[in-house]
């Protein structure tokens, strides 16, 4: 079982090393966090030099940006950062698995929650959800631990906890805390231990001294960040699904209650063994039904329950969701699926089968999109054939209305946005000049009627060709 544990933790690598960034998330982040190693700007991350990014805190940018100074840039520096705080989170939830379940439970626990569909995604992107998760699971495992007896350094790590989730999300962080503890302290009536096992005083002060600086000088460099934050992105966006005021990408809406079924992709390949194997069989026995009804008196589980659900119960009512709202309940409901199986997990076949289901499904999927480069969106090639040009240097790419953010990272932000009438205008003024257009297919014919002379393509991709009004000395690229 170590072995298929550690199987499945590093089969995460070879994707991380060999794909390139994809639009538009992760692209997105990789752009902001190159920008932050470049300037030196270790407060305000930046979305394009001159606007600042006000949707998310740093700490998953400083991260990234510390990683590309130190391993060089490629793609695998900015998503080790992610891989990293996987396998802290993982070692956070074994650890008090051991404490529930004993070794052996800790065991199956660590290798449900590393093979757990979304977490073992996001474990190798460029994003910040694997930041907040992180702090989520330290804060609620170090509660779960410190409730149940084990020592004092708990106490100290669940705040710790909290000054991740802070400067990773946001006030977001404390409400998935701060939920599942009130909930667990109404279900089993032990507010008294709540108040006395947590150090609420030295600990929230302490929180507020490592958190709340970089906010305040945050606001005082690019004021406005706070209302834009606080108001705008924990209020306004969970609202209105439609919000308008959203600075950076588009709002999503998704009918209320949609999480749900997100969150049934987010578990695969467990949730549906679970719901189709592991609890039919449960309700078909008495015994089974009874140790159902005797897990919801178990005080663990009433924090392990709160935990897992509150992301989902959070944003069932609202409609501008992301699959990734459900990640810091995933290590929960991995720890509430290794109690249900108990000692039978290790010995169980199935666990050893579907926890390799996702690592076989990563690695397929890198083959096919390494021998078909165009199911992804992205521009490192295309901008690495324009980079070969031999006029690059003193020739602009243009992309027609927008660039894209993976163009914006492989092009270290030199790639610009025109439209198509001033790039028209550019080529009719100087019919000799050198130029690098990106176009998309579907626009080419309309611009190509705008100039007066042919485009000669040099390379494409699945969105755009590289295009050029003056093929001498231009090298096309296969």
């Amino acid at each position: 079982m170590w072995a298929v544990l550690a199987a499945v933790v590093l089969s995460r690598l070879p994707t991380m090393v060999l794909l390139p960034l994809t639009d538009t998330t992760e692209a997105r982040y990789g752009a902001i966090a190159r920008l932050m190693a470049v300037t030196g700007d270790w407060i305000t991350p930046w979305f394009a030099p001159g606007v600042p990014f006000w949707g998310k805190p740093p700490l998953a940018f400083w991260a990234q940006a510390a990683s590309f100074q130190w391993l060089g840039g490629g793609e695998l520096a900015l998503r080790l950062p992610s891989w990293l705080a996987y396998l802290v989170t993982l070692a956070l939830v074994a650890r008090y698995a051991r404490s529930l379940v004993g070794r052996d439970g800790a065991l199956v626990t660590a290798l449900i929650t590393a093979s757990c569909g979304l977490l073992f995604v996001c474990a190798g992107a460029v994003l910040t959800d694997p930041f907040l998760t992180l702090g989520t699971t330290a804060s609620l495992v170090s509660a779960g631990l410190a409730l149940r007896g084990e020592g004092r350094l708990w106490g100290a790590v669940f705040f710790l906890g909290l000054v991740v989730a802070l400067l990773a999300k946001g006030p977001l962080g404390v409400v998935l805390v701060g939920g599942p503890l009130f909930l667990w302290a109404l279900w089993s009536g032990r507010w008294r231990d709540l108040w006395r096992r947590l150090p609420w005083w030295r600990g929230g002060l302490a929180t507020l001294l490592l958190a709340l600086p970089w906010y305040l000088i945050a606001e005082h460099k690019t004021p406005g960040f706070l209302h834009y934050f606080i108001v705008g992105e924990h209020f306004q966006r969970f609202l209105d699904a439609g919000w308008s005021g959203d600075r950076y990408g588009s709002a999503h809406d998704q009918p209320r209650g949609t999480i749900w079924l997100l969150t049934l992709y987010a578990t695969f390949p467990w949730s549906p063994w679970a719901l189709a194997v592991l609890l039919p069989a449960r309700l078909r026995h008495a015994a089974g039904r009874a140790g159902l009804r005797a897990a919801f008196k178990d005080d663990d589980n009433r924090l392990l329950i709160p935990a897992a659900l509150v992301p989902g119960l959070f944003f069932t009512f609202s409609g501008n969701i992301l699959a990734t709202y459900v990640l810091p309940g995933l290590p929960f409901m991995a720890l509430l699926l290794a109690r249900a199986l108990g000692g039978r997990g290790r010995a169980s076949p199935w666990v050893a089968g579907l926890a390799l289901a996702m690592p076989l499904l990563s690695l397929a999927a890198g083959a096919y999109v390494l021998g078909h480069p165009d199911a992804l969106r992205t521009e490192k090639e295309l901008v690495a054939c324009y980079q070969r040009q031999p006029q690059a240097g003193r020739a602009p790419l243009v992309y027609l209305d927008e660039v894209p953010f993976s163009a914006r990272y492989y092009g270290r932000e030199t790639p610009r946005a025109w439209s198509a009438e001033q790039a028209a205008r550019a080529i009719r003024s100087a019919p000799g000049r050198r130029l690098y257009l990106a176009v998309r297919p579907r626009e080419r014919e309309v611009f190509q009627r705008l100039l007066p002379m042919p485009l000669t393509e040099l390379a494409g991709n699945r969105r755009y060709r590289l295009v050029t009004p003056t093929p001498e000395g231009t090298l096309a690229c296969p």
